[in-house]
């Protein structure tokens, strides 16, 4: 590969790191179906064009209303789902390129926390059996060894090994997670996708479970997607933040660049919805309400998808798409999909960011 090449390959969306995982025009369309025949008479756009990259050792958050595409772009990047077109890269290898086997021992080194902590674990396994599953399925280790290194794990998410012979019903929805955090590092993996980790949980366990992962981040040098609905959580663990809207990405950068100088309406919007503890500090701003609707991912609309609802909007954002641009004033990159980033970014006190 020339230097040249290198060049145009580090200009996507990420830091100056190493990449650990790059996506490259990620789509994963659905198809419709209609009539007795049940011909396909559109596709559902749920992932249509995502670009960027994971930097090895960093927590990238990622935002966006529900049905944006957050949780159907996590399962596609690891390859739950096959991807419509694009392609996904981990450690340097072409996920697509794999066949099942191949596929399988790369997963030792990915893995997924799932949203809700009760419907992800099997009832009829003690913890002990669910811990072992991937370790006997990746053909680690003698019965005793997994044995040990179920007992060593239960350790790292603060539980007892006298846990291993009970069930999940025994256990609370904070207990539950941390086995469902425990069951994903025990293949000992560099990538893991946290979909949702805290969503499920009470208010007062969600900061456990958040600083549980960041302790465990720093402790086995874990790389992150942390997907989350809670901004405040976002801003706290991640690195980096990357925001979706209908699919696409909208803007991603640097956490306290995206939360202190958004770029992009939809940003400000959502940073706007962030509950305040402190109203006299906020009295001078602005919130910015939405109006309309979420577009259909069936049939979006021409141009910024974001137009037909963002107060900026303009006749060239309603023929044109907008190209991802690296808008960033000083530091590492922060790039934005909008035609009118720079007045957006220019005018901090539009709404509470």
């Amino acid at each position: 590969m020339t230097t040249d090449s290198v060049a145009r390959e580090r200009r996507v969306p990420g830091a100056t790191a190493q990449p650990l995982v790059r996506i490259r025009d990620l789509r994963k369309h659905f198809p419709v179906r209609r009539g007795v025949l049940r011909r396909q008479v559109s596709s559902l756009k749920a992932v249509d064009g995502l670009t960027f990259d994971i930097m090895e050792g960093e927590t990238l958050g990622l935002v966006g209303e529900s049905g944006c595409g957050k949780s159907t772009a996590a399962r596609t990047i690891l390859r739950l789902l096959d991807p419509s077109a694009g392609r996904v890269e981990f450690a340097g290898v072409d996920l697509g390129s794999l066949d099942a086997r191949q596929l399988r021992d790369t997963r030792r080194d990915m893995q997924m926390i799932f949203q809700d902590p009760y419907a992800s674990l099997n009832p009829r396994l003690t913890v002990a059996s669910t811990l072992d599953e991937p370790l006997a399925v990746q053909g680690w280790g003698t019965p005793k060894e997994r044995s040990e290194r179920v007992s060593e794990l239960l350790g790292l998410v603060g539980l007892a090994p006298h846990h291993a012979g009970r069930y999940p019903h025994e256990f609370s929805g904070g207990q539950r997670q941390r086995i469902g955090i425990a069951r994903a590092l025990a293949t000992s993996p560099r990538f893991v996708v946290a979909d949702e980790p805290i969503a499920a949980l009470d208010v007062s366990i969600q900061a456990q479970i958040v600083n549980l992962l960041d302790d465990l981040k720093a402790e086995l040098g874990l790389t992150y997607l942390f997907i989350a609905h809670d901004l405040a959580m976002v801003r706290y663990i991640s690195d980096r933040v990357a925001v979706m809207y209908a699919g696409r990405l909208a803007e991603i950068g640097p956490a306290g660049a995206v939360f202190d100088r958004a770029l992009h309406p939809y940003t400000r919007a959502l940073l706007s919805a962030i509950p305040q503890t402190d109203p006299d500090a906020h009295a001078g701003r602005k919130r910015l309400i939405l109006e309309g609707d979420v577009p259909d991912p069936a049939d979006p609309p021409h141009g910024c998808r974001f137009h037909p609802r963002c107060p900026f909007a303009t006749a060239l954002c309603g023929e044109e798409e907008p190209e991802l641009r690296d808008l960033a004033r000083e530091g590492a990159p922060h790039w934005v999909a909008c035609h009118h980033a720079e007045g957006v970014g220019d005018n901090p006190m539009q709404v509470p960011v």
